[in-house]
């Protein structure tokens, strides 16, 4: 008897040991957790771009603004910027070459005219960055242009979880021009 119940024991604290521990979160200097790095993975790409283009829609819905359609071309000169400026290890809108917003777009065979370009340098994720570009009248005035018809949007993430986000609208060179969405 004692054998089985010893058996029992054993048996129960190897289980104990597997369980899943729940750790407390790390907090900051104000209490609060801090917040959990937030990893972007290449697969996930499509399913960022496409995230970011719903809620930049969805904004501009509520403000009467026809909605912008991803942009390859425009994705290609905002991935070229979101790296170039972590190599440069500084958030502004010029290229290691000098390059500007209107170079860049023209570079990648865009045929239309750039609205307006945003960047970031954050550890934040895509929708917590464009929050916090629609709380600047700056960033806002670009997302919610009624010239923009395209859009463009890429990151490059450093290994220490670093993320540098560049968001272009262009508007596409055959567009009529612009009318108040009707609803």
């Amino acid at each position: 008897m004692i054998r089985l119940i010893s058996v029992f024991f054993a048996l129960g604290l190897t289980l104990a040991a597997c369980a899943p521990t729940q750790t407390a979160p790390t907090l900051g200097s104000d209490g609060k957790p801090l917040p959990s790095l937030y990893r972007i993975k290449e697969r996930d790409t499509a399913k960022l771009q496409f995230r970011m283009l719903d809620a930049v829609n969805a904004l501009r819905g509520a403000s009467a603004r026809n909605p912008v359609e991803m942009d390859p071309l425009l994705n290609a000169a905002a991935a070229t910027h979101a790296r170039d400026m972590s190599i440069q290890n500084r958030p502004w809108h010029f290229g290691s070459d000098g390059s500007s917003p209107i170079d860049r777009i023209q570079r990648v065979g865009f045929q239309g005219t750039l609205v307006g370009e945003t960047i970031s340098e954050t550890y934040e994720t895509e929708l917590e960055t464009l929050g916090a570009w629609m709380q600047q009248p700056d960033t806002q005035r670009i997302l919610l242009s009624p010239d923009a018809t395209d859009m463009g949007f890429a990151w490059f993430q450093e290994s220490n979880g670093k993320i540098w986000w560049t968001l272009v609208m262009g508007r596409d060179g055959t567009a009529p021009p612009p009318q108040p969405a009707s609803f």
